[in-house]
């Protein structure tokens, strides 16, 4: 019984991966998704479910170098803090002025932005 739900606990880990590294791939696409947090997720979840694959994403050479430098905590670069902090304040404006009534929701999502935003900020600077 124990392999069964291991087996479907690391099935799991590698779907949500997946799912994680596809939102990822859209969000070097489109701003508005930031791509840092899916990818970081999808490596969290290879790692748990497919050390294989999991060492296949921090080597690949579009991803790899992106999610080591961070990992390491050596940072990202300053184009894409800047793309980061702009994306997020964007959806979070549109979001409350145009789909949001409720003051504590409007509230909740400025203190998610405030602290994504000051997470972004502490981060190392690399130099391209």
């Amino acid at each position: 019984m124990g392999y069964i739900t291991g087996k479907i606990k690391r099935m799991m880990f590698i779907i949500l991966g997946t799912i994680s590294l596809g939102i990822g791939c859209i969000g070097i696409i489109l701003p508005i998704l930031p791509t840092t947090p899916f990818l970081l997720l999808a490596a969290a979840c290879y790692l748990r479910g497919s050390p294989r694959i999991h060492e296949k994403l921090i080597t690949n050479r579009v991803f790899g170098e992106f999610i080591n430098n961070y990992l390491e905590g050596r940072g990202i670069k300053k184009k894409q803090k800047g793309i980061a902090l702009f994306s997020i304040w964007l959806m979070i404006s549109i979001t409350i002025i145009f789909f949001l009534d409720n003051i504590l929701l409007r509230i909740l999502l400025l203190a998610i932005a405030v602290a994504v935003s000051s997470h972004i900020l502490k981060l190392p600077t690399l130099q391209s």
